[in-house]
């Protein structure tokens, strides 16, 4: 009697560090995707106006791709694991028009690091 293999999920994580947005507006744009398939975000996110549209484009990508050809994962059973934007280093300024005094002139440039995770089961005839 044959036992009945369950189908491994893998996970494939992708990170992008130090995108030039704030979190807070990248996480806008990730929360409107969250619960689709990635191949209907992909269709979604060049029609959406805001700046953190495109990192995520490019990272949903990066990470389809590394679940296709290093993982050998079946394109159709990938699904979003978890999109998490967390935040990253500042970069300081200081505006000498508003006294630079304290804080009253210092000028915070936020940045954010994303992480796109994809869950998949394997294709048929892959190893391990």
């Amino acid at each position: 009697m044959k036992k009945k293999t369950q189908p491994k999920l893998v996970t494939v994580t992708t990170t992008a560090k130090s995108l030039p947005i704030s979190p807070r507006k990248l996480r806008l744009v990730a929360a409107a995707i969250k619960h689709k398939l990635p191949q209907e975000a992909l269709e979604i996110l060049p029609f959406l106006p805001q700046k953190g549209a495109r990192y995520l484009q490019k990272a949903i990508k990066t990470a389809l791709a590394d679940a296709e050809h290093n993982f050998e994962l079946d394109p159709q059973s990938l699904r979003f694991r978890q999109i998490l934007v967390n935040e990253g280093m500042r970069l300081k300024r200081l505006d000498k028009s508003r006294s630079a005094r304290f804080r009253q002139g210092q000028i915070q440039k936020r940045r954010s690091h994303l992480v796109v995770s994809l869950e998949g089961v394997k294709q048929n005839g892959a190893k391990s």
